[in-house]
């Protein structure tokens, strides 16, 4: 069960790293000051869902992944070009993000176990969902250009 356990929160957890990469890569493009700051609370949510999913993993007895994995550089491609494209675009993008890493936690959920599965539901999927939720918010602001 704990092994379990331990790959599906690497999972989240390579989820979570790409994400923190992709914030990271977009905000540098990122000209208004609206979206850069709503950007940087994005990832600062990002990065301490990392933390907290490296402590549970280790509380665990399991060692956290260390990079994002091949969902890190897709990421960072689309980001990458979305950045070229200008911010709407890079919002836009990172929208699509975090629509995949919610599909994430709420398919694989449910494959955690006692305290793993309570910590996924009680703390990173309420959390994802707010993230979510400052980002659509952000890309349907008019005050975008």
């Amino acid at each position: 069960m704990a092994h379990t356990d331990i790959d599906t929160l690497n999972s989240f957890l390579r989820g979570e790293l790409s994400a923190v990469e992709t914030y990271r890569q977009a905000s540098k493009h990122i000209k208004s000051d609206l979206a850069r700051t709503e950007l940087d609370a994005c990832m600062q949510d990002h990065e301490a869902r990392v933390a907290a999913i490296k402590e549970r993993i280790q509380s665990l007895g399991g060692r956290p992944s260390e990079d994002s994995g091949l969902w890190g550089t897709f990421a960072k491609a689309v980001q990458g070009s979305a950045d070229l494209l200008g911010e709407k675009v890079a919002i836009d993008a990172l929208e699509q993000g975090e629509d995949h890493g919610l599909a994430d936690y709420n398919r694989d959920v449910d494959k955690l176990h006692g305290p793993a599965r309570t910590f996924a539901r009680q703390q990173l999927l309420p959390a994802q969902k707010h993230t979510h939720a400052r980002i659509s918010r952000l890309k349907h602001n008019p005050n975008l250009h």
